[in-house]
């Protein structure tokens, strides 16, 4: 079966094509308007990811510099502010989706980036709680409710525009991109923060520089702006746009999301119950879960970087399997492994061995970022256009904030109460079977309809 890239025509035959899209097999995106599709999807995703991972690692300097009282009081404190931007996901996925089922993908990605920016940037920027007292703790948890409204939208539009641009036949496989483009931003946090730390004295890194580390979004997040101020609308949306002007009708597009296709939300959601849980496990515990088993702080950041390495990769290939041998193929194998492994990744964790302990996380995060690719088509390409920002935005980031938002802080509670990582190792389990379960059972048609169409589709 040829896998050879077609121009992408969406769903209208008429609409020229940006460039040549790649498809799993197809040549290698050389056009440059499709070289800024590509771009300004993945780079919003890093702007993201960026943000939410030099938070969690600097989150000890912010208790110190935001919280007054004790170190422990202070540094929940600062989690409470991670928490808060993803307690405001469901409510801003929302409004961003129903932008973008409005205005177009382009305006809402526009309006992401500028958002988490000013949000990210706001905060290298903020007077400490010695400067203006309990003002600066209101800002900062300002500047994260700004920041979390426009990473609401982020992840999911900047997929919509992708897989409505690109060739239908490889849609897993570019899914497969956005997934690896969120190892970029964590990539980029974790490594700069490791020289800064390496390179400026602890006095003068708690005085300033890590402000620096917030500050240094400014450039890419501008890059970004630069680049989706210059790309087409896609074709699909311009359809859309097309056929309700000729209707005259009003749009709706959250009552008629909710009301339509709700049980597919609730069969995305379930698909992406185990890789959601692993997804905040890899970004949020992991390093702590290291710490408190005895690896210094270096080791464990090391291990942090080590998993988004190998995290993109992994997921381009993921949906490119996909795309070749099919999505249930894939989805039911990951997360059969991710049955069997993750209760014995937290052994090798618990065991001392560092060898045991990065091979393990490394594995982890493979069979993580595998099965995201025909994750992500799922949770875009399940919903007719003109309701597909707001759908998708919807269940994704209601997946997100009551599975993998909550899975760090249920971690630690469970370590406290069993003294042991294994027990959250069972709850993981449980997510990952009752994905395997959906993944062979209740797949949405999505995932695996492309493969179905002739080469020229």
């Amino acid at each position: 079966m040829s896998h050879a890239a077609a121009p992408s025509t969406g769903d209208s035959a008429d609409t020229p094509a940006p460039g040549p899209v790649p498809g799993p097999r197809g040549p290698r995106p050389t056009a440059v308007p499709w070289r800024r599709i590509l771009w300004s999807a993945m780079l919003g995703n890093a702007v993201e990811w960026y943000d939410n991972a030099l938070y969690g690692i600097l989150a000890v300097v912010i208790a110190q510099q935001f919280f007054a009282g004790g170190s422990t009081t202070a540094l929940i404190s600062t989690y409470l502010g991670l928490i808060l931007s993803y307690a405001v996901r469901p409510i801003g996925g929302t409004l961003m989706g129903r932008v973008g089922d409005i205005k177009g993908r382009k305006y809402v990605l526009t309006l992401t980036i500028a958002l988490m920016s000013i949000g990210t940037v706001a905060i290298g920027l903020l007077p400490t709680y010695s400067a203006i007292g309990v003002a600066a703790p209101a800002l900062l948890a300002l500047c994260r409710v700004v920041q979390g409204v426009g990473a609401s939208g982020e992840y999911t539009a900047a997929a919509d525009f992708l897989l409505e641009h690109g060739d239908k036949r490889g849609r897993n496989y570019l899914s497969g991109w956005c997934v690896g483009s969120t190892s970029i931003g964590p990539l980029l946090a974790s490594a700069i923060a490791y020289v800064m730390i390496l390179a400026v004295p602890e006095h003068d890194f708690n005085a300033w520089g890590w402000r620096v580390l917030f500050l240094l979004a400014a450039p890419l997040s501008l890059v970004t702006l630069y680049i989706r101020r210059h790309v087409t609308e896609t074709p699909e949306f311009r359809q859309v746009m097309e056929q309700a002007k000729a209707e005259t009708v009003k749009q709706s597009p959250f009552r008629e999301a909710v009301r339509g296709y709700w049980r597919d939300m609730l069969r995305a959601i379930g698909l992406g119950a185990g890789q959601r849980v692993g997804s905040f496990v890899i970004q949020s515990y992991f390093v702590t879960a290291l710490v408190q088993n005895g690896f210094g702080e270096d080791q464990a950041l090391l291990a942090a970087i080590l998993t988004y390495v190998v995290g993109a990769p992994a997921a381009i290939w993921g949906g490119l399997m996909a795309d070749r041998h099919g999505g249930r193929r894939l989805l039911v194998a990951g997360y059969s492994v991710f049955v069997l492994l993750t209760v014995p990744t937290f052994l090798a964790i618990e065991s001392g061995s560092v060898v045991l302990a990065f091979v393990a996380v490394v594995v982890f995060t493979v069979i993580n970022n595998i099965v995201g690719g025909p994750l992500t088509t799922a949770y875009v390409m399940s919903f007719p256009a003109h309701v597909r920002g707001t759908a998708s935005a919807l269940n994704y980031n209601v997946g997100t904030t009551l599975l993998g938002g909550t899975a760090p802080l249920l971690a630690a509670w469970l370590h406290g109460l069993t003294g042991t990582d294994v027990s959250f190792g069972w709850y993981m389990t449980f997510f990952c079977l009752l994905s395997a379960l959906v993944a062979g059972f209740a797949l949405p048609k999505s995932v695996d309809e492309a493969r179905k169409l002739p080469a020229t589709a």
